[in-house]
C-alpha cells in the first residue's frame, strides 16, 4: 500500500498564544509562545495532489537549554530546523513518508550541525515536515492515519538510518497495532503550580481548575507527572504536599517522576529516591511511581551509568534523544525506556518501537517500553495528530499540559474552535469559555482521530495566521 509522492511546495504560518497559567520545567518558566503551522502539498506518481499541516509549539528552551541562547534564538533555531528539512525534501524528488524521512536524516542532521544546531533541533524540523506529508498522502487516498499505517502507506522498512534493526519486519509491526480509542490524560505538575489555594496570592478566576486539588477533583487523573528541581530537601517537602492531596484520590493513581535534567549523575537522583523513600508521608507516592524521566542533563545522561538507579524504577531518556540512536546507547547504560513526542517525529517513535519489540523478544521478558510525553500540545491539529500517534503505539496514558496552561483554543478564531468541536464532540466540550478538551474520569476520548489524514481532517484558518519569517540563523 505504500506510496511514492513528490515534494511540491510548503507554506509556514505562526501564532501567538498566551498562557492562563505561568509553567516552568527545568531552566524556564513560560507564559507566551508561539506555534508553527507548516501545510505541504505533494504529488502523487498517478498525478494527483493532495495538501497536508502539522502544527507544533516553538518551544525555547527544550530543544536546546544552552542559557546564552534568548528564547527568540532558539524559536530561530527550530525556523532553520524546517527550513532546512524542506530544502532536503523538495530536492529528494519522488520517495515513500519513511523514505523522505529516513534518506535525507543524516544530510539534515549534518546540515543542521553546521549551523551549530543539535539533532534535537534538527529533527524538530523534520518532524513537522513529514507530518505534513504524510497528513497529504492519507487524506490524497482519504485514510486515516491508524488505517494507512497499518497498511504501511508510509513505506516503513529497514534502512542504514536504524543499522540495528536490519532484520525487522516493519510491515508485519504495523499490521499488528491496535489503535487505542480511549487514553488516560497524565497531568503534569509543574515546579510552579499551586498545590492548594494557600499557595496562591491571586487566581485566574475563569472557572477552571488551577490548584491540583482543583484539577484532581475537575479531572479525575488516575495518572499524574510530578516535576521535581534538583534541590532533595524542597523536592522532598514539595511531593509530600502533592501526595497529600493525591493519597486522598477516589480509586487510587500512578505516576511518573521527572528529573528535568536537573542532576549530573545518576547518584544524585538516587540520592533523592532514597531521601523520598525515606519519608514516611511518600510511601504510597513512591509505591504509584511507574518510571523515572531524564533526570541527568543531557551533557552526561548518555555517559553515565544508569544501574543503581534503574534497579529502583525503570529510566527512561527525553531531551537525550536527540541522535536516532540514543535509544541504543541508553539501553548499554542501563535506562529502560524513551519517550514519544511528535514533535521528535512519527517515524522516530516507530522507529524506537520497533527496538523495544526487538530487545524484549531477544530478552524475553517486558524490560523496554515508550512513554507518550507533552510539549504543551495545543488543542486543534496539534494535540489530535500527538493522541493519534500515541494511540497507534498503543501507550495508554500519555502526558497532557496544554488544556491546563493555555484555554482551549485561546488565540485561535472562533469559527475555528466551533468547527473542530463539531468535527470532534467527545474529545472536545463546549463551556463558557469556548471548546476544549473534555477529560472525563481521568480519560481522552479519541476515537473520532479515525478520521482522513493524521488524526484530523478539518485544517485549521490559515488567514488569522501568520506568515513564518526566514530564520535569522545562523547570527
Amino acid at each position: 500500500m505504500s506510496l511514492r509522492f513528490t515534494l511540491l511546495e510548503t507554506q509556514r504560518f505562526e501564532w501567538p498564544f498566551t498562557l492562563r497559567l505561568p509553567f516552568r520545567f527545568g531552566v524556564i518558566t513560560v507564559t507566551q509562545g508561539r506555534q508553527a503551522v507548516i501545510r505541504a502539498r505533494i504529488r502523487l506518481e498517478d498525478g494527483s495532489e493532495a495538501w497536508g499541516v502539522a502544527a507544533e509549539t516553538l518551544a525555547a528552551k527544550w530543544f536546546d537549554k544552552d542559557p546564552k541562547l534568548s528564547d527568540s534564538q532558539n524559536e530561530q533555531q527550530l525556523r532553520r530546523a524546517l527550513e532546512l528539512a524542506t530544502e532536503a525534501s523538495l530536492a529528494a524528488g519522488a520517495d515513500t513518508a519513511f523514505g523522505h524521512f529516513a534518506n535525507s536524516y543524516a544530510a539534515v542532521t549534518q546540515a543542521a550541525a553546521a549551523e551549530a544546531l543539535n539533532p534535537l533541533v534538527a529533527s524538530y524540523g523534520r518532524a513537522l515536515l513529514d507530518r505534513a506529508m504524510l497528513d497529504a498522502a492519507l487524506k490524497a487516498k482519504r485514510v486515516s492515519f491508524w488505517a494507512g499505517m497499518r497498511g504501511n502507506i508510509g513505506g516503513m522498512a529497514p534502512h542504514d538510518v536504524a543499522p540495528d534493526l536490519a532484520g525487522f519486519d516493519f510491515a508485519a509491526m504495523l499490521a499488528g497495532q491496535s489503535p487505542l480509542a480511549r487514553l488516560h490524560a497524565r497531568h503534569t505538575v509543574g515546579l510552579v503550580d499551586p498545590i492548594t489555594a494557600a499557595d496562591q496570592d491571586s487566581r485566574v478566576n475563569d472557572g477552571l481548575p488551577e490548584t491540583l486539588e482543583e484539577v484532581a477533583t475537575g479531572y479525575g487523573h488516575r495518572y499524574w507527572k510530578l516535576k521535581v528541581g534538583g534541590n532533595i530537601a524542597a523536592d522532598v517537602d514539595r511531593l509530600c504536599r502533592i501526595a497529600a492531596v493525591l493519597d486522598r484520590a477516589h480509586g487510587g493513581y500512578h505516576a511518573s517522576l521527572d528529573g528535568n535534567e536537573q542532576y549530573e549523575d545518576a547518584e544524585g537522583a538516587l540520592a533523592l529516591w532514597r531521601a523520598m523513600q525515606a519519608e514516611p508521608r511518600l510511601a504510597r507516592l513512591c509505591r504509584s511511581i511507574l518510571y523515572i524521566e531524564q533526570p541527568v542533563k543531557r551533557a552526561r545522561a548518555l555517559e553515565t551509568g544508569m544501574a543503581a538507579l534503574a534497579a529502583e524504577r525503570p529510566v527512561i531518556i527525553d531531551e537525550s534523544d536527540g541522535p536516532l540512536d540514543a535509544f541504543v546507547t541508553g539501553r548499554a547504560l542501563g535506562y529502560a525506556g524513551v519517550s514519544s513526542k511528535a514533535c521528535k517525529g512519527v517515524w522516530r517513535s516507530l522507529i524506537n518501537l520497533a527496538r523495544c519489540r526487538a530487545w524484549n523478544a531477544e530478552e524475553k521478558r517486558e524490560r523496554y517500553f515508550m512513554s507518550a510525553e507533552d510539549l504543551t500540545t495545543l488543542a486543534g491539529v496539534c494535540v489530535q495528530q500527538d493522541l493519534a500517534l500515541v494511540a497507534l503505539l498503543g501507550l495508554p496514558h500519555v502526558e497532557r499540559n496544554g488544556h491546563h496552561f493555555i484555554d482551549g483554543f485561546s488565540g485561535r478564531p472562533k469559527a475555528e474552535a466551533y468547527a473542530f468541536l463539531e468535527a470532534h464532540p467527545a474529545l472536545y466540550a463546549d463551556t463558557a469559555h469556548g471548546p476544549r478538551l473534555a477529560i472525563r474520569d481521568g480519560m481522552l476520548d479519541i476515537a473520532s482521530l479515525d478520521t482522513p489524514g493524521l488524526g484530523a481532517t478539518l485544517e485549521p484558518d490559515f488567514t488569522a495566521m501568520a506568515p513564518m519569517p526566514k530564520a535569522a540563523w545562523p547570527n
